[in-house]
């Protein structure tokens, strides 16, 4: 049996006459994993981050399990809560350390114990590679990748219901783009609801259920991974893949 855990209806952001998001409607069930591919600009990272509230939409519905997050009343500090976010750019603390950081968010906004906090962080770390020889360094002693593989550690640890990811390996060397892929495939297989924002073609044909392609801040197509990758039926959507997988 499907569980609906978000809808988003006819979502529309503007940045002064600058219509980046245009009307844009989509389904998320539990456990789905979904990719976002489209060119630079094509309001791939603002969809995501308007999901997050991190941007306010300027119209349209986001329902969360049949509930519109923007009514006036809504507590928007739960609902971000069970939505976890990795961005290109880690934001990480800098005067924490590893485990610290995957710890913060645990006790000053879910209250939790500081030794449930320590176990939670800990198991979450492990799991994405970030073993116990790391947890004492700060992230200026890290590599890209592994500051992500933090990142995304700490989103893990509040429990949340859905994942965002905006284009988490952009800022990586190449070296370390696939050691953040793995971490995300295995997150995949544990049966997270994922929304990635990607320009990695190969990972978005392998661990998702539903592939979006996004043009010019609309939906222009969405399909199963075949179906967008080997008979994409829009023009544009070809277009785009071409100069991808050449």
């Amino acid at each position: 049996m499907t569980q609906t855990i978000l809808e988003i209806k006819h979502l529309k952001k503007s940045f002064g006459a600058n219509h980046v998001l245009k009307d844009i409607s989509l389904t998320v069930q539990k456990g789905e994993v979904i990719s976002i591919i489209g060119s630079s600009g094509s309001g791939k990272s603002t969809f995501l981050r308007s999901i997050n509230l991190l941007e306010e939409p300027t119209g349209g519905e986001i329902l969360f399990h049949g509930q519109n997050v923007l009514e006036k009343g809504y507590d928007l500090t739960t609902y971000r809560e069970k939505l976890g976010m990795v961005f290109q750019s880690f934001n990480l603390f800098e005067n924490l350390n590893v485990l610290e950081n995957a710890i913060v968010a645990q006790t000053t906004v879910l209250k939790r114990s500081r030794s449930e906090a320590e176990a939670i962080a800990k198991e979450n770390l492990n799991k994405v590679g970030m073993t116990e020889q790391y947890w004492t360094a700060k992230p200026k002693q890290l590599s890209g990748g592994q500051k992500q593989r933090v990142a995304i550690a700490r989103a893990l640890s509040v429990n949340p219901e859905a994942m965002l990811f905006d284009e988490p390996t952009s800022a990586l060397d190449p070296e370390m783009v696939g050691e953040v892929l793995k971490t995300m495939k295995a997150l995949a297989e544990t049966g997270l609801t994922m929304l990635i924002v990607t320009h990695e073609m190969e990972f978005a044909k392998e661990v998702s259920d539903r592939v979006i392609f996004m043009d010019q801040g609309v939906i222009a197509e969405q399909g199963t991974p075949q179906e967008i990758f080997e008979n994409p039926k829009e023009e544009r959507t070809k277009t785009f893949l071409q100069r991808f997988l050449k």
